[in-house]
């Protein structure tokens, strides 16, 4: 496995890659969803890139980016031990040098939920993942479905953009409790992490009213509030039942909807969703 510091050493590398290339997009503090993409590049993809990289672009102010969870000797290892064959792992005034000025927005799509929450952060991810795409020129990028709306950013901006890369997402990897993998699953102490399990159990109320045929999306969402509400470490920032393509809050559940969540266990901001789809 070939570690990779520069902008111009990655360049390099990449035009000596023969085949295939997929790139798993990281920051860091890797677990097993994160490794759940290389498997699945490894078995599609004739090189796989993983990219370590804690974007200070997507933190607002007063965020956790100072204290966000970094371990690159382990996350390393834990790289080559799953077969990856690259990983960019550039200071952040290698991808963002003095004088840059330049900023990638994906409209509508970031205007709710996780935009309307947590202004800028969509543009940090978007002008990022393009750099990211420039750079490694994958085939296929790889990212986990936990972050649903991220996910839709980023394939409206591969779409919008012309960009010559499949963007492939991959499910959500879950604890035995169904509390979504997150490297914020961290900050946790062990009552809240007990707590935060009542995010999937709220997401597991609005599955079970939609196999039983409801399709009201305001009773859906009321039912989740209640399951929340009971929880007294859990403060909601948003539940939200929206058109899969577009995020667009629904009445009716009549066509493919994501179903997601934004909620905070102590200190530490988690979000999880489902699709609901025939």
């Amino acid at each position: 496995m070939r570690v990779i510091t520069t902008v111009a050493d990655m360049r390099q590398a990449r035009r000596e890659m023969v085949g295939s290339v997929g790139l798993i997009p990281t920051m860091g503090a890797l677990h097993e969803g994160h490794l759940s993409l290389v498997r699945h590049s490894r078995t599609h993809d004739d090189a796989v890139v993983a990219s370590l990289f804690v974007n200070p672009t997507q933190f607002g102010p007063g965020e956790d980016y100072t204290r966000y969870p970094r371990g690159p000797d382990r996350d390393l290892a834990l790289l080559r031990d799953v077969g990856t064959d690259f990983v960019f792992m550039p200071p952040a005034e290698e991808v963002y040098p003095q004088g840059f000025d330049t900023y990638v927005q994906v409209e509508k799509l970031t205007q709710r939920l996780e935009g309307a929450a947590r202004p800028g952060h969509f543009r940090g991810v978007a002008t990022v993942v393009t750099k990211l795409f420039n750079i490694v020129q994958p085939h296929r990028a790889y990212f986990g479905q936990k972050d649903a709306q991220q996910l839709a950013v980023i394939r409206r901006l591969a779409r919008d953009l012309d960009l010559p890369v499949e963007v492939v997402g991959l499910p959500t990897v879950r604890e035995p409790d169904g509390l979504a993998m997150s490297s914020r699953n961290a900050y946790l102490s062990p009552e809240e992490r007990k707590a935060a399990g009542v995010l999937y159990r709220s997401l597991e109320v609005a599955q079970e009213l939609w196999r039983s045929g409801v399709r009201d999306a305001a009773l859906i969402r009321r039912r989740m509030n209640e399951v929340l509400a009971a929880e007294p470490l859990a403060r909601i920032d948003y539940v939200s039942v929206a058109d899969a393509e577009t995020l667009e809050e629904l009445e009716a559940v009549d066509r493919p909807a994501t179903v997601s969540l934004a909620v905070r266990i102590g200190g530490t901001h988690l979000i999880d969703n489902v699709t609901l789809a025939t």
